[in-house]
C-alpha cells in the first residue's frame, strides 16, 4: 500500500510509480469519466511530467488597451492580473490557465523563471506557449497546444486567479492534483485524491504482473480472467 506524509512525498511517489493512464482508469471506474484535459494540450518535450496542485487562472481576450481611463482599473494594468498570479504561486503548484481564444501565447520563458523561483512545478495552458528554447533549457514542465510566438499583452489579460475554472470538460478547483505526461493531463479532485492514488498504485503494480504473464505467453482472455486488468 502506498503511503505519504506530505505533498512532497506524495508527488515523489507518484512521479516514480504512476502514470496518467492508470490514474485516469481508476477515476473512470469511480464514475469520474471526464478528468482528462483536451488532447491537444501536450508537453513541450515528450519526457516532461507535470505533477502538483492546481493554481487556476482565468484569462480573457481583451483588445481594449491598457488605459488609464478604463472602467475596470485592473484592465489598465499590462497583462491584467498575470504578474500578481505569478507572484502568488506557491511550492508544488501548477499555473493552470484557460478562458481565452487560442490566438496568442499564454506562457513563456520569463514566466517559467518567475514561477520556478516561487517553487512552482509547471504550467498547463489552454492555448500556446513561446520562448521554447529557453523553457527547454530551464527544464520547466510546460503543457500547451504547441509553439506560437504571438504575444498576449495586446490581446488578453488575466482577470482572476485561485478561482474555479472549466478547461474542456474538466472542472478544476484550487488545490486539485494535476498530473500530466506524454499521454495527456488529468485532474484528480482533492476530495477523492487518497482513494484515487491508492487504487492507481494497486492497479499499476497489478499491470506489471499482467505484463509479465502476457510476455511469458499467457493469452489476453486468460490474463483478464486471472488478474482482471488490461
Amino acid at each position: 500500500m502506498i503511503t505519504w506524509k506530505d505533498d512532497a512525498e506524495l508527488f515523489a511517489r507518484c512521479h516514480a510509480e504512476l502514470f496518467t493512464a492508470v490514474v485516469g482508469d481508476v477515476m473512470d471506474l469511480m464514475g469520474y469519466q471526464h478528468q482528462f484535459l483536451p488532447p491537444q494540450i501536450q508537453p513541450l518535450r515528450d519526457d516532461m511530467i507535470v505533477l502538483g496542485r492546481a493554481m487556476p487562472v482565468l484569462e480573457a481576450d481583451d483588445a481594449g488597451g491598457e488605459g488609464p481611463g478604463r472602467t475596470n482599473a485592473m484592465l489598465n494594468q499590462p497583462f491584467g492580473l498575470m504578474l500578481k498570479a505569478l507572484d502568488d504561486l506557491k511550492q508544488n503548484e501548477i499555473y493552470v490557465c484557460t478562458g481565452s481564444s487560442p490566438t496568442y501565447a499564454l506562457w513563456g520563458e520569463l514566466m517559467s523563471t518567475a514561477a520556478r523561483n516561487r517553487g512552482a512545478v509547471g504550467a498547463v495552458v489552454d492555448g500556446y506557449s513561446r520562448d521554447t528554447r529557453g523553457i527547454l533549457q530551464l527544464n520547466f514542465p510546460v503543457f500547451s497546444y504547441g509553439r506560437y510566438a504571438q504575444d498576449q499583452r495586446p490581446r488578453g489579460k488575466v482577470i482572476d486567479l485561485r478561482c474555479r475554472i472549466k478547461l474542456g470538460e474538466v472542472s478544476i478547483a484550487p488545490g486539485d492534483i494535476i498530473f500530466g505526461d506524454m499521454d495527456g493531463v488529468c485532474v484528480v479532485p482533492r476530495a477523492i485524491e487518497k482513494e484515487v492514488i491508492e487504487a492507481a498504485w494497486q492497479k499499476a503494480h497489478g499491470e506489471k504482473r499482467v505484463f509479465e504473464a502476457i510476455k511469458g505467453g499467457m493469452g489476453a482472455q486468460a490474463a483478464w480472467d486471472k488478474f482482471g486488468i488490461m
